[in-house]
């Protein structure tokens, strides 16, 4: 058990614990670090998460993390917008993005059905989703989530939901192994998942 001379460092380290993949040592070293630097420095960088979570916004379009009400995907005209790239979360769309081999636009669903965590389909963005798609502007749905048993099952789901529109529904290929979300694929793998992508149905 670690002892501190500071209730203050203390405090500070609780707090840095508090994110994920951060133990206690670690949180102290980030701490310590802080400590030594400029207080003019530590003061933008506390500002700086401050501002991150009272002004950031999510996409009114396809729910990714934004500045703006539409994000600068969205409100890109020279983006294929009737081509749409359903994500698990904003991690995701910013892998893909780095692949630069997709130009259409994304559905960020907020999570993947998980009953084992208590997520179900009305706990996901599929509503928004649907009526994207209902006002038969779309013509292809990517289902890019990652290929966990999670992620299977809503793929599956939202295949059944979205068969019977005219929208063609497909899926990255296994390019990403089983078991793999997408922020850990490389690039090149994620980029030729997306080209070689292939009809929803073959994969079942």
């Amino acid at each position: 058990m670690q002892n501190f001379t500071s209730k203050l460092l203390e405090s500070a380290v609780d707090e840095f614990s508090k994110l994920p993949g951060i133990g206690k040592k670690t949180a102290l070293r980030l701490v310590l670090h802080l400590l030594n630097q400029e207080i003019e420095d530590v003061d933008q960088f506390g500002e700086t998460i401050i501002k991150l979570r009272r002004e950031i916004k999510h996409c009114s379009s396809c729910n990714t993390i934004s500045d703006n009400e539409l994000c600068s995907i969205c409100s890109n005209h020279n983006r294929d917008h009737s081509l749409v790239c359903v994500v698990e979360n904003a991690r995701d769309v910013m892998s893909i993005e780095n692949t630069q081999q997709f130009n259409g636009i994304y559905h960020v669903l907020g999570g993947i059905i998980s009953p084992m965590d208590g997520i179900g389909p009305s706990d996901l963005k599929i509503d928004t989703l649907q009526s994207k798609i209902a006002t038969g502007s779309v013509k292809e749905i990517i289902l890019a989530l990652s290929t966990t048993m999670e992620g299977d099952t809503t793929n599956f789901y939202l295949f059944k939901k979205f068969k019977n529109y005219p929208v063609k529904i497909t899926t990255i290929a296994r390019g990403v192994a089983i078991g793999d979300e997408l922020e850990y694929a490389d690039e090149i793998t994620l980029g030729r998942s997306i080209i070689n992508r292939t009809p929803f149905e073959s994969s079942i």
